[in-house]
């Protein structure tokens, strides 16, 4: 029986969901798991991949299910909400089926966004320990990340105060004589801190650390949060370990984490990060919870270790992409499924009346403020000149091969004109289209998605990637930003095209997936524009290499790795109750 999801807020829906949450002992059993392979963490707990995977390697994979979005208002269009909506409708049709998503950060947990567990009837539970920290992963990520700032800035301060032969005879190090102005690497902490985002350390005497500026940025950006989402197995992570760079000697070679030797160590913060977290839905279908990473950045997804194992274990199993898709699904599709070797079956586009209006040129949409009249009322004219956005982002999906389905997220102000005018365009393109209510019907409410899903996946695809690694990085960015954007062509300022060059002449970058760095708000690199922009070129201002995750992202517009806290942040309606001890005000 759904939750009045209109009348409860959802840490009162998760509260009274959590009270029949399946025990990890139930979990085991209902998912026919061995009794090594659960690894309990008060009431939820972690699944161990090695034996897992081990056990399951020659059994068949399940169908393997994407979930993304049209280009979204600041307030999100319910990716995770479709997600659970999902395992929730293919649950209510006694399907086999399981999920992963990617673990919130405690910077948008205690800022605007929230903790992006779903909502109302499609949430995942249990809401506070996936809030507020869950298995430890983010931590362990802290510990590994800022060990090897501690190794770079305690070698820098020993390299000043002790000659050739004294460094050799009492530190065993050789000299790396580190540029204390190419310092690549900063700290991370788990809040949205911009009073962080440019510090100077070492102030004090000699004893005290090396004087420089330097700078925080959050968790979920660390090069490790996206390590960890893209690599298959321990082995993989460690052999990376040694390879991240932290900065660049006098000289302007990379000083890599293995120069440090803080490889070995950083991998034994993380040992445990490799086992995803099993929690579920409120209607109590599985669905684990591994990595976090940025998806301007880094790749955006959970992780390919979930998603292994998922398909081991499930007939179904969902994923989901961070932002629309445009970048979510473009990494999923060339990065994600290029370094997992996996074959996606169908991908879930999730659209709402209320973005479609926006890109018709509806009001400005600002997170925190009421949404304005146009949005709840009907308004066809405005909603027909959206419908671009959405028949674009089906063609970005078609072109990979996969078949796609528009899950048309309904809110209770949509009327049935303004749905059927969805439905009838997304047809129209080629696509199945589902009316879904999941937010305020839980499963039931999924009925139609979940059974329009399933008959995707039934369909054989002709999955292929955009481009082929032997494609040089400046093509193929052309290439993105001409079939995934729309855009004319690409700008490169002379020092960005200078580096490509470089990085283009190296053959061990060849191998380096392109990790493109935009705003999720707009189709370009600039968020007020909306809908399908023509006549325009996308500006590339720099190049950020990641020699860890293997990454080369080219940069269209500035990016900051700290957010910032607003004026009026979630944590002010957080609190406890004294008498049970349990947390209120999660959303």
């Amino acid at each position: 029986m759904a939750y009045d999801a209109v009348k409860m807020k959802d840490w009162q829906i998760a509260e009274a969901a959590e009270a029949n949450m399946p025990t990890p002992e139930e979990w085991r059993e209902r998912m026919k798991l061995e009794k090594d392979e659960i690894l309990p963490y008060g009431r939820i707990c972690k699944l161990d991949f090695l034996k897992i995977i081990e056990r399951l390697k020659d059994k068949p994979d399940g169908k393997y299910i994407e979930v993304t979005a049209i280009t979204p208002t600041p307030l999100g269009e319910g990716k995770t909400t479709t997600a659970m909506g999902i395992l929730e409708g293919m649950g209510k049709r006694g399907l086999n089926v399981g999920g992963c998503i990617r673990q919130p950060s405690g910077g948008p947990t205690m800022n605007i966004k929230g903790t992006a567990a779903g909502g109302g009837n499609a949430l995942l539970i249990p809401l506070t320990e996936f809030s507020m920290g869950l298995t430890g992963d983010i931590n362990d990520i802290i510990n590994a990340h800022n060990l090897a700032m501690v190794a770079l800035t305690a070698r820098m301060q020993h390299e000043r105060n002790y000659n050739d032969e004294q460094l050799a005879k009492l530190t065993r190090m050789r000299r790396l004589d580190i540029d204390p102005t190419k310092v690549e690497m900063g700290w991370i902490m788990d809040f949205c801190a911009q009073s962080l985002r440019n510090i100077v350390i070492g102030i004090g005497g000699r004893m005290d650390g090396f004087i420089m500026q330097s700078k925080f940025g959050i968790a979920v950006s660390s090069e490790l949060m996206a390590m960890l989402s893209i690599v298959n197995d321990l082995a993989d992570l460690r052999e990376r370990m040694d390879n991240i760079t932290v900065a660049f000697d006098k000289k302007g070679n990379p000083v890599t984490t293995g120069d440090l030797e803080v490889g070995g160590a950083m991998t034994a913060w993380m040992r445990s990060t490799i086992n995803p977290t099993l929690c579920s839905t409120v209607e109590y279908q599985p669905c684990m919870v591994h990595a976090g990473p940025f998806a301007n950045i880094a790749v955006g997804q959970s992780s390919i270790i979930a998603d292994r194992i998922g398909l081991k274990m499930f007939d179904y199993h969902v994923t989901e992409s961070g932002f629309a898709a445009d970048i979510g699904f473009e990494k999923f599709w060339n990065v994600k499924c290029r370094y997992s070797g996996l074959k996606p079956h169908v991908s879930v586009l999730t659209a709402t009346i209320r973005a479609l209006k926006m890109h018709g040129g509806g009001p400005k949409v600002v997170a925190g403020l009421q949404l304005p009249d146009a949005y709840t009322r009907e308004d066809l004219g405005l909603l027909e000149k959206g419908l671009p956005n959405m028949l674009h982002l089906i063609n970005v999906i078609r072109t990979s091969g996969i078949n796609p389905v528009v899950c048309i997220n309904r809110f209770h102000t949509d009327t049935d004109a303004e749905v059927l005018m969805v439905r009838k365009a997304a047809e129209a393109a080629g696509a199945r289209c589902a009316v879904s209510t999941h937010w305020a019907d839980g499963g039931d409410g999924a009925l139609e998605l979940a059974d329009a899903v399933k008959d995707a996946c039934e369909k054989e695809n002709e999955f292929k990637f955009l481009y082929p690694m032997e494609m040089k990085l400046r093509e193929r960015v052309e290439k993105i930003a001409r079939v995934v954007y729309g855009a004319d062509g690409v700008s490169w300022t002379p020092e960005a095209e200078a580096k490509a060059k470089m990085l283009e002449s190296d053959a061990k970058y060849d191998a380096y997936t392109t990790m493109m760095v935009k705003t999720h708000l707009s189709l370009t690199h600039d968020p007020s524009l909306k809908g399908v922009p023509k006549g325009w070129a996308l500006p590339i201002r720099d190049i950020l290499i990641y020699s860890g995750a293997k990454f080369l992202c080219p940069c269209a517009g500035t990016i900051s790795l700290m957010p910032g806290t607003s004026s009026d942040p979630a944590f002010r309606k957080i609190d406890v109750d004294v008498k049970t001890g349990k947390v209120q005000g999660l959303f």
